[in-house]
């Protein structure tokens, strides 16, 4: 299977448990395997036989205008039904990096889904 990786795109989404986290839009990285053959693209070496990952970029960071979630689990997971979805891919995983902890570097999750 082959991926197209989009690694640490930045990105304002609304996202925690308190009011608090939710009253702004803050900073999380979401990167992105999008699994499907590539073999006609490396074939024919047209955009149109693989996937955009500049519109994959584009939709993601406009993905959370007026929408929150408390957990960043729940995000990822509908970001990658989206994915699979809107971009007819046969596998995607998602990994979803928050900075909220000071202690540490990130906390991040990561859900893998299959069409």
């Amino acid at each position: 299977m082959d991926i197209v990786r989009i690694a640490d795109l930045e990105v304002a989404y609304r996202v925690g448990v308190t009011e608090e986290e939710k009253a702004k839009p803050q900073r999380l990285l979401v990167s992105v395997d999008m699994c499907q053959s590539l073999d006609r693209a490396v074939a024919t070496d047209k955009l149109e036989d693989t996937v955009d990952y500049g519109e994959v970029c584009r939709w993601l960071m406009s993905f959370g205008e007026e929408k929150s979630w408390n957990l960043i689990e729940k995000l990822a997971g509908e970001i990658c039904e989206q994915l699979l979805q809107r971009f007819q891919l046969r596998r995607v995983r998602v990994e979803v990096k928050k900075f909220l902890i000071r202690e540490a570097r990130y906390v991040s999750v990561t859900v893998e889904r299959e069409a």
